[in-house]
């Protein structure tokens, strides 16, 4: 195995500092979390307790001006547990950094540290019923009024951490003729009249995590609760775009770590399991089966750890990170459903960490921008236009 250059000694003494906040605060809970459907507030109180959330951010902001592969870290032994309820990912790598890039100095003082502590839980709200991945499509709207306020209508469906939000990010059209050009963002917290959060959706994986829709019925929306002010008026858009490599590669990362773990239990059990008077880790086909998968994951741990390096020396392109998210999400998929089918009936039970692994990484092709729309970005990027 390739030796990993991408972590310092000190990454990695974060990195089993986190994971016994893992075995302590989240492993004994998580199994009644996806029980209700949620996680319970406290380990996200408790995480900021520690320290374990927005931790890139500089420290005039509650972080902890750490650079981003510590999130890396954290990241790994989320998916490597199989600790798919937890949105720290979310709030501390994509919420946060929004408000740290594009927020006014105010709304970065009245927000950025109570997410810090984990006082407030964060969520970004684009996908609606009739736009995913294509996000100029959005009906959202956010129409300025004669006080300067803005008038929000709208609805969004699968927003990660939805049901606990205190805070979430609202795309929104303010010039709906415009366009991707007519685009903001908004700041809108939990308690504004109109701000209705749905049930929290029931899906086929992730299951402790709290997935919402959001219902936004003529919420007035101070001016200075657009996200950047006049400034970032009409570019969100833009924003959007520039974010989106960054959250492509955390799916990339998370599915690397993901496979690994499935080819770990997967290892044990085929050494363990008895078949016509031999371990099943005795027939060709399994040895075979691990010695391909482990390759596959290898090679795709190597290119992900590449594009670490490149989004923290600032050189991460989109296309870049298209590839990481389809490939990595792909065999995530792929190492799932060979592991499961080792594990023969008991890979089907859902005790079995390997049942919810499975169950967990079909969505990983979906969000983020479906992995076909990663292969039209990857396919522009060479010059290959379509209509």
């Amino acid at each position: 195995m390739i030796e990993r250059s991408l972590f310092s000694p000190e990454h990695e003494a974060f990195r089993d500092s986190f994971r016994r906040f893992c075995l302590q605060e989240i492993a004994p809970h998580h199994a009644a979390w996806e029980e209700q459907g949620y996680v319970d507030r406290e380990v996200w109180r408790k995480a900021g307790e520690n320290g374990f959330l927005c931790m890139s951010l500089p420290e005039a902001y509650g972080g902890a001006g750490a650079d981003r592969r510590y999130s890396v870290a954290q990241m790994e032994e989320l998916s490597a547990g199989g600790y798919s309820g937890i949105g720290f990912g979310l709030h501390s790598e994509i919420v946060a950094p929004y408000l740290l890039h594009y927020g006014t100095e105010a709304q970065k003082q009245r927000y950025l540290p109570r997410l810090a502590r984990g006082e407030m839980v964060g969520a970004i709200a684009m996908s609606e019923p009739a736009a995913g991945s294509d996000l100029q499509g959005i009906k959202t709207t956010a129409l300025q009024q004669a006080d300067g306020s803005y008038l929000l209508n709208g609805s969004k469906t699968f927003i990660t951490n939805g049901w606990h939000a205190d805070l979430v990010i609202v795309v929104a059209k303010t010039n709906p003729n415009a366009g991707a050009k007519g685009t903001s963002l908004f700041l809108v917290e939990q308690g504004m009249p109109g701000f209705e959060k749905g049930q929290r959706l029931k899906k086929l994986g992730l299951k402790a995590q709290d997935t919402s829709e959001l219902f936004f019925n003529n919420v007035r929306v101070p001016a200075d609760h657009l996200l950047g002010g006049e400034a970032q008026l009409n570019r969100g858009f833009i924003g959007l775009m520039e974010q989106l490599p960054w959250e492509r590669l955390q799916i990339a990362i998370g599915a690397v770590a993901a496979a690994q773990a499935a080819i770990g239990w997967t290892l044990d059990y085929v050494q363990q399991r008895q078949v016509f008077g031999q371990s099943v880790a005795a027939f060709q086909n399994s040895r075979y089966t691990l010695a391909e998968l482990q390759t596959e994951v290898q090679v795709a741990r190597v290119f992900v750890d590449k594009c670490v390096e490149l989004l923290e020396a600032g050189q991460l392109d989109t296309a870049t990170a298209s590839m990481a998210k389809y490939w990595c999400s792909d065999l995530q998929c792929k190492v799932m459903d060979e592991c499961v089918q080792l594990h023969g009936g008991y890979g089907y039970m859902w005790e079995y960490p390997i049942t919810r692994a499975y169950a967990d990484a079909r969505v990983q092709r979906i969000y983020g921008g479906t992995n076909e729309i990663m292969k039209e970005v990857i396919a522009r990027s060479m010059g290959l236009g379509g209509r």
